[in-house]
């Protein structure tokens, strides 16, 4: 077996571990670093295949990022994780029925999905020599070229999703102050802020409102 042959197989060995090794964690902190060591490894199994662009925006926005950030979260939050595995089990029947449901919906899809004329043209075309086009040239021609409107539909697609995420959490709260663009632009100088004099020696009331305006000194209302 070559090197090459070998890493790939090394790679893909932990690539396909630390996967299962992220459902079946149970801490949340241990599931996110396993999914740190998969990203590495599909990063090794990138730079194997010449795509180095892609590993290098594996590491540094997956792991630098989106994993790094998912490991503060679950580290800041206060998990009950004995509350957590008794809803688990207790709504594990109905989620393996949506998952067979789901599962079937796409193997008939997959099943009677056929491709236009234009996607089939494009997979059929040769790949460009690595010494004549770079990787990233390569890339930015395929999905601002030949696959434009594929592209800008899933960019459509994660909008809309952006958006109905924030209409569903948008939401009015009793007792909860919100932002109100039109009273802060309508809002004069004069009831901003408040002049007031301290004495020297005098002390400052903690329940007054500190303001501290150029020009101005810092005491009490």
């Amino acid at each position: 077996m070559s090197l090459t042959g070998f890493a790939f197989y090394l790679f893909a060995f932990f690539t396909v571990a630390s996967g299962f090794l992220v459902i079946s964690a149970r801490n949340p902190v241990h599931s996110v670093l396993w999914l740190i060591l998969a990203f590495f490894s599909a990063a090794g199994l990138f730079v194997l295949m010449g795509a180095e662009f892609l590993a290098m925006l594996l590491v540094i926005v997956y792991v630098g990022a989106v994993a790094v950030l998912f490991l503060f979260v679950v580290m800041m939050l206060d998990i009950n994780f004995v509350e957590l595995r008794q809803g688990f089990l207790q709504y594990l029947p109905v989620g393996a029925l949506i998952g067979l449901i789901l599962l079937g919906e796409l193997l008939t899809l997959g099943a009677a999905w056929q491709f236009g004329d234009l996607v089939t043209q494009n997979a059929a075309a040769p790949t460009p020599d690595v010494s004549d086009v770079e990787n990233t040239v390569a890339l930015g021609q395929l999905l601002y070229t030949d696959y434009i409107f594929i592209f800008q539909t899933a960019g459509l697609t994660l909008l809309v999703a952006m958006v109905g995420a924030i209409v569903l959490t948008l939401r009015h709260r009793p007792g909860v102050k919100r932002q109100s663009i039109a009273a802060q632009v309508a809002r004069r100088s004069t009831e901003a802020y408040t002049m007031v004099e301290a004495g020297v020696g005098e002390g400052v009331d903690p329940a007054a409102t500190l303001m501290k305006t150029p020009g101005s000194k810092r005491g009490r209302t």
